[in-house]
């Protein structure tokens, strides 16, 4: 399979994301059960893709999500909106004052420190995204009439609820009549698949969206657990510079699902909380590119790092940039991203060009 983008002048969106946007509340360089001063910022690994999109690369982003209207619902809103990413699509939901049928998610979160791991603490069961259901959103009117270049989701939204996994299907299949590029960033997460069934429905949930994507992001934990890829040594880690043992990974995967143009998955050795080395690989059609390894990386908040690295992959190949280009794109944008503050990027693009 190859991408072919829509043009520019014949869509409305250059990246469209579907996903959860959370507050995320920061205790800074102390830790959640001690802190007294928390720092607000928006954050969700599909809306993290559009907001660099629009906010580090120039590109026209939106997200598609749902909201609690209340004042913590309105300022998520207004966090979304400081990135830059249009808001249009945002379904608002009734709050019932006590948020006993839908609420917004939260999301604490502290930076680790050498020894110490970082350590996040979700709130989010129930939230107004995920009572999202088929015919909610309009994807003729957002893929048709507005026309959207590449639209991207992942494994969190479909693990938020029994139907959300259903919504991201319908959106796909929409995406996909009407010519957009789709990507899919697996995002296994136990704690939220533990609710509807375990790794067992995550693999089967993903085995259905898999035929409907052309660009497919992941780790290693993510094909096993999530899609039920078999790969020896998983409890142990593997070293970033063990390129062969990926390409395996990664060779399995678009045997199985041949409508795949692209896959992606970063590299990540962890020495401790604030060192990292970091790449990533692409299949590019037929052919592996690797960006180079930055060895030793120092890690200011980790949170993110893949995310980054997805968006900065997006622009490259919706610039007509060479796979072996588009993989250090993506590379360099995420680990400039884990040295800020926060879910989302505070780069810009001279800053990626430069590394």
């Amino acid at each position: 399979m190859t991408l072919n983008f829509r043009s520019i002048s014949d869509t409305r969106w250059d990246v469209v994301s579907l996903g959860e946007v959370m507050l995320r509340l920061d205790p800074g360089s102390g830790r959640v059960r001690t802190t007294r001063h928390f720092r607000a910022t928006e954050g969700g690994g599909e809306y993290n893709v559009a907001r660099a999109a629009r906010k580090v690369f120039g590109l026209r982003s939106a997200i598609v999500t749902a909201i609690v209207d209340n004042e913590i619902g309105h300022l998520v809103e207004d966090l979304i909106m400081t990135g830059g990413t249009d808001t249009r699509h945002i379904t608002w939901v009734p709050f019932d004052g006590i948020g006993d049928t839908a609420r917004q998610g939260l999301n604490f979160t502290e930076r680790g420190f050498g020894i110490r791991p970082a350590k996040g603490v979700s709130d989010r069961a129930h939230t107004a995204v995920s009572h999202l259901k088929p015919g909610d959103i309009d994807w003729n009117m957002i893929f048709g009439t507005e026309g959207v270049r590449w639209f991207h989701t992942g494994g969190i939204f479909a693990a938020l609820s029994q139907s959300t996994s259903e919504v991201a299907i319908e959106a796909l299949t929409a995406a996909r009549a009407h010519g957009t590029v789709t990507s899919y960033d697996l995002n296994y997460r136990p704690s939220l698949w533990r609710r509807f069934g375990g790794e067992a429905a995550a693999i089967e949930t993903n085995r259905r969206i898999a035929p409907l994507i052309d660009v497919m992001i992941g780790n290693e934990e993510d094909f096993v657990a999530g899609l039920g890829f078999e790969v020896e040594d998983l409890d142990e880690q593997i070293s970033a510079l063990d390129t062969g043992h990926y390409k395996e990974m990664i060779t399995k995967v678009v045997a199985t699902y041949p409508n795949l143009a692209a896959v992606a998955t970063t590299l990540r050795t962890a020495t401790s909380a604030n060192r990292n080395d970091w790449g990533g690989i692409l299949w590019h059609e037929g052919s592996f590119h690797e960006a180079r390894t930055r060895m030793d990386l120092e890690i200011y908040d980790r949170v993110g790092g893949g995310d980054a690295f997805a968006s900065g992959l997006a622009y490259a190949l919706l610039e007509g940039m060479p796979p072996s280009t588009a993989v250090e794109y993506g590379a360099a944008h995420g680990a400039l991203a884990m040295t800020t503050p926060g879910d989302t990027s505070s780069v810009d693009l001279a800053d990626v060009e430069r590394l």
